[in-house]
């Protein structure tokens, strides 16, 4: 199974977007799937359902921040390497995606701003009605490819 097809796969389980692809590459962290699926799950709704940068694109970008960040504010260096890369993954998850964004409101084609906080009941219409499933595909897909996979 591809890192793109389980991380779909994952998303069709239940686990949000971020958590769909982050939990895609765990295995390249050496961390608990519980605890990693705890640090980006706020992360899900563009942002706690405020539709801002998708959950996929922030899941990517967590990976990223594990593999290859800095860790000191005087690695100057170290973060325009970080910041250089994480912009070309965005670019290419954007282009990808077949919305042409990186932006959760515009991925789903709803305004941007706050929804009601209780996440929707997840259906079978849900499902049907919601390109979440290939987008998370498509972040894992872009991140495995970057990564040499």
């Amino acid at each position: 199974m591809t890192r793109g097809e389980k991380a779909e796969a994952l998303f069709l389980e239940g686990y949000n977007c971020p958590q769909s692809v982050v939990l895609a590459f765990a295995d390249r962290l050496g961390m608990e799937e519980e605890t990693l699926a705890r640090m980006v799950s706020a992360f899900g709704g563009g942002i706690c359902r405020m539709r801002e940068m998708c959950g996929a694109a922030s899941g990517m970008m967590f990976i990223l921040s594990m593999l290859e960040g800095y860790s000191s504010p005087a690695d100057s260096e170290g973060k325009a390497a970080l910041y250089a890369h994480g912009q070309q993954l965005i670019t290419a998850f954007a282009e990808k995606n077949g919305k042409g964004s990186y932006i959760c409101a515009d991925i789903l084609g709803k305004p941007r701003g706050p929804e009601p906080p209780s996440p929707e009941a997840r259906t079978e219409s849900y499902y049907h009605n919601r390109p979440c499933a290939k987008i998370v595909r498509a972040a894992a897909e872009v991140l495995s490819e970057y990564l040499g996979e």
